[in-house]
């Protein structure tokens, strides 16, 4: 049974528009909604899940016209890197958005990490944020970094991103980072994981539709179903050793759960935590409740673990 502190924290979420003094909270997404107002309604709550911890360092660049940022802790270098994939379902988001979550992972292994605004849809469609997502870690290579050195990490749309930047790696014959950590991947933008249906309605913090409309904005014209939109249905043999959480009452489990089964088929090392009563990317919420510090803390073991294995 979830933990009396995580269901406080779920409730709260529930009911936070009433601590802003909003009449109501947004819950679903369609066609007319306004791309560019969703965007900033989540860079004005980037605050929420952290802040940036005293003494960390943070210095922006620039890589082939993208902008991203080194995150550093207290006494790190950059020989050992967290290579980071923000979410928001390919099409919202960014690094400052991000920013406060990725601290947390950055600050509990002690190894710094990279992060990065990629191409959004639906003005930047599939391919791009992919591509850019590869010239980054060849950026990370062409550094002089060790792949054994680097460990992927994503949350959502970021998680597809990572994991379908695997893919394409593998099939390139480009080294393979260490190992890589997905936090409620969407790897199925057909959607047709059996959880859409049965937890629809439990399921309340996630954007109904959402995944529907960005989802066609992500895969344009494309079959939704192509392994680099939808890792799922990829060539999964040869993956490096995976992390995967993901919440049970959400409406994506079964992209996580599908994933973990055909990547262990495929004789990947791969772990997956299936969070009782718990919603989408719930460890980002640590230190707020115990499921997503336990979840907080064995991440961070593992990426400590592939990165100081090379």
């Amino acid at each position: 049974m979830p933990s009396l502190r995580s269901r406080l924290f779920i409730f709260t979420l529930k009911h936070r528009h009433l601590l802003s003094f909003q009449r109501k909270r947004r819950t679903t997404i369609d066609w007319n909604t306004s791309v560019p107002q969703l965007r900033e309604e989540v860079e004005k709550g980037a605050g929420f899940l952290g802040k940036l911890p005293a003494g960390f360092d943070l210095s922006p660049i620039t890589i082939e016209g993208l902008s991203a940022e080194w995150m550093l802790p207290p006494q790190a270098t950059k020989d050992k890197v967290i290579l980071y994939f923000h979410g928001g379902g390919l099409v919202i988001g960014s690094v400052k958005a991000h920013r406060g979550i990725v601290a947390k992972f950055v600050k509990g292994s002690g190894i710094g990490a990279l992060a990065f605004d990629y191409g959004l849809a639906p003005e930047r469609p599939f391919p791009e944020g992919l591509n850019d997502s590869i010239t980054v870690y060849r950026y990370l290579l062409a550094e002089g970094i060790k792949p054994a050195n680097i460990v992927f990490m994503g949350d959502s749309g970021g998680g597809n991103l990572g994991l379908a930047t695997l893919l394409v790696l593998k099939d390139k014959g480009i080294p393979l980072p260490a190992a890589a950590v997905v936090l409620s991947p969407w790897t199925d933008l057909k959607n047709s994981g059996e959880s859409f249906e049965t937890n629809a309605r439990v399921d309340t913090l996630t954007w109904r539709d959402a995944q529907i409309v960005f989802s066609k904005y992500y895969a344009g014209d494309n079959d939704p179903g192509l392994p680099l939109i939808s890792p799922l249905y990829g060539d999964l043999k040869g993956l490096p050793p995976l992390l995967i959480y993901v919440g049970g009452d959400e409406l994506m489990r079964d992209d996580s759960t599908r994933f973990a089964a055909k990547a262990k088929d495929a004789g990947v090392d791969v772990t997956l935590r299936v969070g009782e009563g718990m919603f989408h990317c719930y460890p980002a919420c640590a230190p707020l409740f115990p499921e997503a510090m336990q979840a907080m803390d064995e991440i961070c073991t593992f990426i400590k673990i592939h990165v100081n294995n090379s």
